[in-house]
């Protein structure tokens, strides 16, 4: 029988109070018995549309009818299919604005589950799952991967799993990229990217860390010197921006980047943590976006009092709802309609001279109000006359996007970038230089990890047909 309910199945997840004191996972996962009866919410229509807000075009309707049926390791053998890491798509991707936005049941209801039954196959799989994967057949080409976040591990899963000798090069210790270093705990554990890593070191993939290309090495000695035929660029965006107001460059002023650094490789939270961000009691996060909750429900965690600075209000924040409520959940403080104009610096009167006033002291701000629609069709905030005031804070975050570190482009002749820096790729992923591809964050900038996924499948794609051809050519 179909369940024809108007809404999900809720996810259960820690309370609110429970969850603040410490960096466990706060969605807990669907029961079999949960999972089977949202699958038969799917009505598996015949124009199946949540598959077209897919950007990897999983068999939605295929492996949800497999859960319905209690076949969760088919339904996961669908989902490989098209996914290399569907444990941490069904936790992470904006589901509510791809496929869950297309779900016919969305029209007069909730949409069906979409994500969190992903999550639950995947998990399942990851816990009961008695044999590793057959490595493919090597064919004798090889193929370098740059980054080892959502786009390149994308691209080597596809690649390895057609044969090619794959290679990763990753500049820090630990491999997953954004996945490690950007998302926290709480919602992404580290022991989910470690098991799908794992699950493509198994297909055969090599993975150097350590290595920071442009500078330990270059694109051209890795095509020249080591014999890789293709190289995929996928070395994210980790350049972040600042507002370039005065006092960005006290103590205490961090890059959202830099903060989730600290707290995901770093542990921060951790008491015998070398890392100084335990001390800080009254945080101010500036922007409204995933990172901006990321970092600011981080930062509740560690005790703080924590505000949200934003220059729009509620409604245009760019968050995900789900992230949004957790953190007003959470006890996080929304300052909307506010812009900061300057960081301040703490003064010790008695003291002057203090090292101590070179760290954060508060931040002025000014309100504002939403005037008429810029460029990207949202209301331009404008500054209410006479509004200015202090925000008592001693650490301010700055969440204001990111773009691609310069370093690959400045070290490699020939590759075309955008002004903002950007690599400039045709629509296969291939870039100005013949043998390279890139994509994801790299190329777009900040993006979502399942479209980062999309553009390593797409270049794998066309880093095989460019392989094999020349293949052809020369038997």
């Amino acid at each position: 029988m179909p369940n024809m309910s108007l809404v999900k199945n809720p996810m259960p997840t820690q309370s609110p109070e429970e969850r603040i004191k410490n960096f466990n996972e706060v969605a807990l996962g669907y029961t079999e018995e949960q999972a089977i009866d949202e699958a038969k919410r799917c009505l598996n229509c015949k124009n199946k549309m949540c598959m077209n807000g897919c950007p990897v075009k999983i068999a939605i309707p295929d492996f949800i009818a497999k859960v319905a049926e209690g076949k969760f390791e088919e339904a996961y053998e669908i989902i490989l299919k098209s996914s290399s890491l569907p444990a941490v798509c069904g936790r992470v991707c904006p589901q509510e604005n791809q496929c869950e936005g297309r779900c016919v049941r969305g029209i007069k209801g909730e949409p069906v589950a979409i994500g969190r039954l992903e999550r639950f196959v995947a998990d399942y799989h990851n816990k009961n799952a008695q044999k590793a994967p057959m490595k493919p057949l090597k064919n004798g080409h090889r193929v370098a991967i740059i980054g080892s976040g959502p786009a390149g591990l994308s691209c080597a899963s596809d690649l390895a799993k057609r044969g090619y000798d794959v290679t990763i090069f990753e500049a820090l210790h630990t491999p997953g990229g954004v996945l490690v270093y950007g998302i926290p705990e709480f919602r992404l554990p580290k022991d989910v990217v470690k098991k799908e890593i794992d699950g493509l070191k198994e297909l055969g993939v090599k993975i150097n860390t350590n290595i920071v290309v442009g500078k330990t090495l270059s694109i051209e000695e890795l095509m020249r010197e080591y014999g890789y035929e293709a190289v995929f660029i996928g070395s994210g965006a980790g350049l972040p921006k600042f507002m370039r107001i005065p006092g960005e460059n006290l103590k205490g002023v961090f890059s959202a980047n830099e903060y989730l650094t600290r707290i995901n490789l770093m542990k921060a939270y951790k008491a015998e943590s070398d890392t100084p961000i335990m001390s800080y009691t009254r945080v101010a996060v500036v922007g409204g976006g995933n990172v901006a909750m990321d970092a600011a429900r981080c930062a509740r965690r560690m005790g703080a009092e924590v505000y949200i600075v934003y220059r729009r209000g509620m409604e245009e924040l760019p968050a995900r709802k789900e992230e949004v409520e957790h953190a007003i959940e959470e006890g996080i403080i929304f300052k909307t309609l506010t812009n900061p104009v300057e960081i301040l610096p703490y003064i010790d009167k008695e003291n002057p001279r203090s090292p101590g006033n070179m760290s954060v002291g508060g931040m002025k701000c000014v309100e504002m109000e939403l005037g008429a629609p810029d460029e990207s069709g949202r209301r331009r905030p404008v500054v209410k006359e006479g509004s200015e005031h202090i925000l008592d804070v001693d650490c301010v975050i700055m969440s204001l996007g990111t773009s691609p570190n310069p370093l690959i482009k400045s070290t490699t002749e020939g590759l075309a970038t955008e002004y903002w820096g950007g690599i400039i790729v045709d629509e296969n992923g291939l870039t100005s230089k013949e043998g390279i591809y890139a994509g994801g964050d790299a190329v777009t900038g900040a993006a979502t990890v399942i479209l980062a996924m999309g553009a390593g499948k797409t270049a794998a794609n066309a880093i095989d047909d460019y392989i094999q051809s020349k293949k052809r050519a020369f038997d």
